[in-house]
């Protein structure tokens, strides 16, 4: 039977050389390896698979596909629903969507299924197959708030049905979070992230960087001046959140959503570059998720001793078991039930260490995972020069401040229902700039839910 087939292991740099550099960590599959993953698919008639997956991918169609070595077949069929596969195949968590929902994984390992997205993505960049058809304008303009992955979904869907968009984006580059936030080795930013966008350039959707929507023009403006029908949000959470301890405003205590920028976007691990940025010999990140992760791993790439603190336990990390354990293997240190309590500085207000207590499990939280309870007595202190801290962003308020009608929660979220309209008329918000800090893949479901209820909008407007 096809689930007696082994899961293809994928080819990776060796760990002790890539922790020194910034190339890909993973490989991918070539063509013989994806066919014969695929094969380990059932062909279920009620795929659980597609369920779990937030835009709706027909998984086993472009499996099957793969499995004929139709690779433009597959392409086809992924780009119906998703627009960034080779982004997605990278970074989004298959192992508690789509592959934890696999029936292969009941008894074997779950089918690859991101993998196999990976390579018929990276495929269809390489060999130009074709994408989904586009209609002709209709005449309608909508503006979308932010490049981000919410955004780039909303925006690609628009352009395909014929409406005029265009993404205005804050920093001179697009792609939000897929260029500033995530490192180098695990999304690669000039052979994926921008060919894929430049996908959405060839759809006709139109970039404006630079605008700071709030600043440089209000959404009312957009309505009032330059003629939008409707108008997206999908500018994302990127207000960092700090712990409140003392010695928080040391030098050296970054945030990591600062940090990662600097790496990423700024290019400061490029020798070429003139942006600075500064590890020390020891780095603390403060948190559990894949940001952390991120941020652990780049600083070790930059020459630093690199430490992970964490409240919780390791079964309790939120982070992908992808990262922790290609961090493990870069020589990453994991302290696990670890919270600190302050940062400890220099005489020249440089942070020289941090105190930690130690914590144990007590019981569940309300998200059903047990709370740390600090051990009295169990003070102690970790040598360091710089402390990242990598505790979740909220988003940021200027739009609310600016914006008729546009209300949030106590959070800071817009408000928006599960369609995205938001409480003001004509202006729709999905992906973290709702929900708060979450995945990739979360948020283009949002953006493409969004993208419906504008394209219904506008048509009853219409009407």
């Amino acid at each position: 039977m096809a689930n007696k087939i082994p899961r293809v292991a994928v080819r990776e740099q060796d760990a002790r050389l890539r922790a020194t550099n910034f190339e890909e960590v993973c490989y991918g599959y070539n063509s013989e390896e994806a066919i014969l993953e695929a094969s380990r698919c059932l062909g279920c008639k009620n795929p659980r698979c597609v369920a779990a997956c937030p835009v709706g991918i027909d998984i086993p169609a472009f499996i099957h596909k793969v499995l004929e070595s139709d690779f433009a077949g597959a392409a086809s069929i992924i780009a119906a629903d998703s627009s960034l596969p080779s982004i997605c195949g990278r970074v989004c968590p298959q192992e508690t969507q789509c592959e934890g929902s696999c029936i292969v994984g009941i008894k074997s390992e779950p089918v690859a299924i991101g993998k196999l997205e990976r390579f018929v993505g990276d495929w269809s960049l390489e060999n130009g197959a074709a994408d989904a058809a586009i209609a002709e304008p209709n005449g309608h303009k909508v503006a979308v708030i932010g490049s981000g992955p919410a955004g780039l979904a909303c925006a690609s869907d628009l352009a395909k049905w014929g409406y005029d968009v265009t993404i205005f984006e804050a920093l001179h580059k697009v792609g939000g979070v897929l260029v500033y936030g995530i490192p180098e080795f695990r999304l690669p930013k000039e052979k994926i992230v921008a060919r894929e966008i430049g996908k959405l350039k060839d759809l006709g959707v139109k970039f404006e960087c630079d605008v700071i929507v709030g600043r440089t023009i209000t959404i009312d403006a957009l309505f009032e001046q330059e003629g939008f029908d409707a108008v997206f949000i999908g500018s994302g959470a990127g207000l960092p959140r700090f712990m409140g301890i003392e010695g928080e405003n040391l030098n050296g205590v970054v945030s990591a959503n600062e940090f990662l920028t600097r790496a990423n976007l700024m290019r400061a691990y490029d020798q070429t570059y003139d942006t600075p940025i500064y590890v020390g010999k020891r780095v603390v990140v403060v948190g559990g998720g894949n940001v952390a992760m991120d941020a652990v791993r780049t600083a070790k790439r930059l020459g630093a001793e690199a430490t992970i603190v964490y409240r919780r336990s390791e079964a309790e990390l939120p982070a992908r078991q992808e990262e922790v354990h290609h961090a493990k293997e870069e020589g990453i240190e994991f302290r696990m039930l670890t919270n600190p309590t302050r940062v400890i500085g220099d005489d020249r207000g440089w942070v020289k260490a941090i105190s930690c207590v130690r914590m144990e499990l007590g019981e569940p939280d309300e998200s059903g995972r047990r709370s740390p309870v600090v051990v009295e007595g169990s003070d102690f202190e970790v040598e360091c020069d710089v402390v990242i801290m990598a505790l979740g962003t909220s988003p940021n308020p200027l739009l609310k401040q600016t914006t008729r009608g546009l209300e949030t929660n106590r959070r800071g979220c817009i408000v928006a229902d599960d369609n995205g309209a938001t409480t003001r008329e004509g202006v729709f918000a999905g992906g973290d700039a709702v929900t708060g800090a979450a995945t990739v893949i979360l948020a283009m479901g949002a953006g493409r839910k969004a993208a419906k209820a504008i394209d219904a909008y506008i048509k009853e407007k219409r009407a």
